[in-house]
C-alpha cells in the first residue's frame, strides 16, 4: 500500500473532509481512520477487499530454504533465492514471486508519488522499438552489443528498449511546438532489455529490468538547471523513503547517455561494481569515470641529457624502474589502444605509476577503443615504447601527471632499450596534456586539493542527466519561441531502477539469517507466527488478531503451519518482515502476546487486548523517514 494515498473522487464527502489531498497516511493512527473512511466504500469494492485480503504462509507460492546457492557472489542474490522472491529464467532473467513483486509495488508507488509531486506526467513506451528512431539519434550505430538488435517478420529494423530517449523524443516533438507548451516532464516505469555481457549479484546487474525513466523538456538552460535541482531533491525523498537515506550522490560520466552534467546516486558498500573517490575533508564524491586525476611533480634542480640504455630481456615498466633503480612516478609509461572503427593505433603516455581511465579516454576521441594487438609492422616494440621517435601514423596523447615533471625513464622505441633523463618539453616538443588517468587512494581531491581521497565500491541504485540538446536536435525537435523563431528544446533525464533498489536495500539491511525490509517497502508490515496452532487458545488468539490486524488495514502474513518454532522463525527471517507478533503457549500462559522488530531494536509483552493498538503505533513510527 502506498505511504500516500488519496480517493477525493470516491470516499464519501464526511470521510474526505477529514484528509487533505496528498496528505501522508503514515501518522499515528491513521489506519483507524482509514478503516472509518472504509465504510464509505459500497461492500465488494476493491479497496476495502484489499484491506481485507489474506496471505497465510502455508498457501504462498515459493520455496524457502537454508542453503546458500553456489553462483551466488553476494548476500541479497542469495537471500533474496532463498527466500522465495525470484527465480532464475534465464542468464540476467529473473521472475519475481509475491513478496518481491509487493516489494517493487511499493517501491513504483513511492516513485510516482514523488514524480507527481513535481510535475510528472506518467506515460508508457513500447519495449520493442522501431531501429529508425536509434537512426535519428546515431546511437543504432554507436551503441556497442548491449542494444539487442532483431528484424521482425516483414524483415523490419527493431530494437528492444533499454533507454527510451529517442521514443520520449518521438511522443512529443509533434506536440510541443510551441514555447508555451513548456516546460514539461513525463515518465514511466517499465521492463526494458540490455543484453548485459556480465550478468551479476543477481537483480544488481541484469538483462531484463523495470526501471522508472523520466525526460523532461525546457526552452533554456537555466530552467533546466532549475529543474534538476527539484528532481536532485526528489530522488533523495525517494530513496529516504524507500529506506536507504545513506545513498550518496556523486558526479559521472554520462556515458551513451551524453550530456554534460549528471549526478549518480550511490550506496557504498564493498560489493558495489562501481568506484567511487570521497574526499574525507569536504563534500567532494565522484565516479571513478569521472573523477579528476591531480598529481604534483617537483621539477629536479638539475636536468639530465636525454641517454640511451640497454636493457635487455626488461618489458614492464615496473621491472625497468628496478633495473635502473628509480621510482614509477619517475618514469612515463606508455598504454596501446586501437579505434574500434578503424584499428588505427592510440598511444597514450602517463606517469609510471598510474592508470588510463578508459571512460576519459573514449570521451576525448568520441569513439570506442580496444586494447591494441601490436605486431611487427605496427613499428611498434612493446615494453620499449616512449614518446621519441614514435612513428607518426597513430593518435598520441599525454597524459597530465607527466606535465611538469624531469628526468623520466622511458621506451626509446627500439628493442631492449631504453631513455632516461626524459624532458618532454626538451625531447618531444610542446604537447597537449590531458586527465586521462585513473584517480586513486590517498590521492588529491580536485575540490579541496588534500591529499584526502579514498576509493570505495558502491551500487548505483539511480541517476540524473542533463542532456542538453543531443536528443531534440538530432531528431527534429523544435518549437517557436515568443518572438516566432525556431528553436531546439532541452533535455533532462532521470533514471531509478526498481529491482536494483529492491535488491540493494537487501544488501543495505541484512543479517545471516534473512532482508530486514524497511516498513515503507516491506512485502508485509507483520508476520504472526502462531507457534502451536494445533492448541485451541493458540489458534482462537491468533485467528483474532489476524482479523483485527485485518479490519483495521493492516498487511498481515499468518503462519499457522504444524511445523517446529525453528522452521517457522527461519522462514519469518528470510521474510524480514518489520514486525512479529508470537502467539504461543508459554505466552499465553503468561497472560500475553509477544511483538519484536525483525532488527531486534525492541521486543515486548502485551496484554492481547492492547496488541493491536501497539502494532498500529509501531508501523507508524517506523514508516516515518528522514532526508537531510
Amino acid at each position: 500500500m502506498s505511504n500516500a494515498l488519496t480517493y477525493s473522487g470516491v470516499i464519501g464527502k464526511d470521510g474526505f473532509r477529514r484528509f487533505e489531498s496528498g496528505q501522508y497516511l503514515s501518522e499515528l493512527g491513521w489506519y483507524r481512520r482509514l478503516y472509518s473512511l472504509s465504510q464509505a466504500f459500497e461492500p465488494g469494492t476493491y479497496f476495502f477487499e484489499r484491506m481485507k485480503r489474506k496471505m497465510k504462509l502455508d498457501k504462498l507460492v515459493g520455496e524457502r530454504f537454508k542453503e546458500k546457492p553456489s553462483d551466488c557472489v553476494i548476500d541479497s542474490h542469495a537471500l533474496m533465492l532463498r527466500g522465495g522472491y525470484m527465480k532464475n529464467v534465464a542468464n540476467g532473467i529473473y521472475s519475481q514471486y509475491m513478496p518481491l513483486r509487493r516489494i517493487t509495488k511499493k517501491i513504483e508507488d513511492i516513485i510516482r508519488d514523488e514524480m507527481d509531486k513535481i510535475g510528472g506526467q506518467e506515460v508508457l513506451f513500447p519495449v520493442a522499438l522501431p531501429a529508425s528512431l536509434w537512426d535519428e539519434s546515431g546511437r543504432y550505430e554507436s551503441v556497442g552489443s548491449e542494444l539487442l538488435r532483431f528484424t521482425d517478420r516483414n524483415n523490419a529494423r527493431m530494437v528492444l528498449g533499454m533507454t527510451h530517449e529517442e521514443a520520449a523524443v518521438q511522443l512529443v516533438r509533434d506536440y510541443a511546438n510551441s514555447y508555451t507548451k513548456y516546460p514539461f516532464m513525463i515518465y514511466q516505469i517499465q521492463t526494458k532489455f540490455r543484453d548485459e555481457g556480465r550478468p551479476r549479484g543477481g537483480l544488481i546487474r541484469v538483462r531484463e529490468f523495470t526501471m522508472k525513466d523520466a525526460y523532461s523538456f525546457h526552452t533554456s538552460q537555466e530552467d533546466l538547471e532549475k529543474y534538476y535541482q527539484e528532481c536532485y531533491d526528489a530522488y533523495n525523498r525517494i530513496f529516504a523513503r524507500a529506506g536507504i537515506p545513506e545513498v550518496i550522490t556523486v558526479k559521472s560520466d554520462s556515458g551513451m547517455m551524453g550530456g554534460s552534467i549528471s549526478h549518480e546516486y550511490m550506496l557504498l558498500t564493498p560489493v558495489g561494481e562501481d568506484s567511487i573517490a570521497v574526499c574525507s575533508e569536504c563534500d567532494y564524491r565522484a565516479n571513478m569515470e569521472a573523477a579528476q586525476s591531480i598529481v604534483e611533480n617537483k621539477a629536479d634542480d638539475v636536468l639530465e641529457e636525454l641517454k640511451k640504455e640497454y636493457t635487455p630481456n626488461i618489458h614492464t615498466i615496473e621491472d625497468i624502474c628496478e633495473f635502473l633503480h628509480s621510482p614509477l612516478e619517475k618514469s612515463c609509461k606508455a598504454v596501446v589502444y586501437q579505434k574500434n572503427a578503424t584499428d588505427e593505433y592510440v598511444v597514450i603516455f602517463v606517469r609510471g605509476d598510474l592508470d588510463i581511465n578508459e571512460t576519459k579516454l573514449t570521451n576525448l576521441l568520441g569513439e570506442a577503443v580496444h586494447p591494441a594487438v601490436i605486431t611487427e609492422e605496427c613499428g611498434l616494440h612493446a615494453g620499449f615504447i616512449g614518446p621519441v621517435g614514435l612513428p607518426e601514423n597513430m593518435t598520441v596523447l599525454f597524459d597530465n601527471s607527466l606535465k611538469g615533471a624531469t628526468n623520466l625513464s622511458c621506451g626509446a622505441n627500439e628493442e631492449n632499450h631504453h631513455y632516461v633523463g626524459l624532458n618532454i618539453p626538451r625531447d618531444v616538443g610542446e604537447v597537449e596534456y590531458n586527465d586521462l588517468a585513473k584517480i586513486v587512494d590517498g590521492g588529491i581531491c580536485p575540490q579541496c586539493g588534500k591529499h584526502t581521497i579514498k576509493i570505495s565500491r558502491g551500487i548505483e541504485v539511480g541517476n540524473i542527466f542533463q542532456l542538453g540538446t543531443k536528443y531534440t536536435k538530432s531528431m527534429g525537435m523544435t518549437y517557436l519561441d515568443k518572438d516566432g523563431s525556431t528553436q531546439t528544446p532541452i533535455m533532462g533525464c532521470y533514471g531509478i531502477g526498481v529491482g536494483r533498489l529492491a535488491a540493494s536495500v537487501c544488501e543495505a539491511h541484512h543479517d545471516d539469517y534473512g532482508p530486514i525490509w524497511p516498513m515503507a517497502i516491506a512485502p508485509w508490515q507483520v508476520h504472526i507466527c502462531a507457534v502451536r496452532a494445533d492448541d485451541a487458545e493458540v489458534k482462537e488468539k491468533a485467528d483474532a488478531l489476524y482479523e483485527e490486524l485485518q479490519k483495521r488495514g493492516v498487511e498481515v502474513i499468518y503462519d499457522d503451519r504444524a511445523v517446529s518454532a525453528g522452521v517457522m522463525f527461519s522462514d519469518a527471517d528470510l521474510l524480514g518482515i518489520p514486525l512479529r507478533v508470537i502467539v504461543s503457549p508459554r505466552n499465553l500462559k503468561d497472560g500475553v502476546i509477544e511483538i519484536s522488530a525483525r532488527d531486534k531494536s525492541f521486543s515486548e509483552k502485551l496484554n492481547p487486548a492492547d496488541v493491536a493498538d501497539r502494532i498500529q503505533e509501531k508501523i507508524a513510527e517506523l514508516m516515518q523517514f528522514d532526508v537531510e
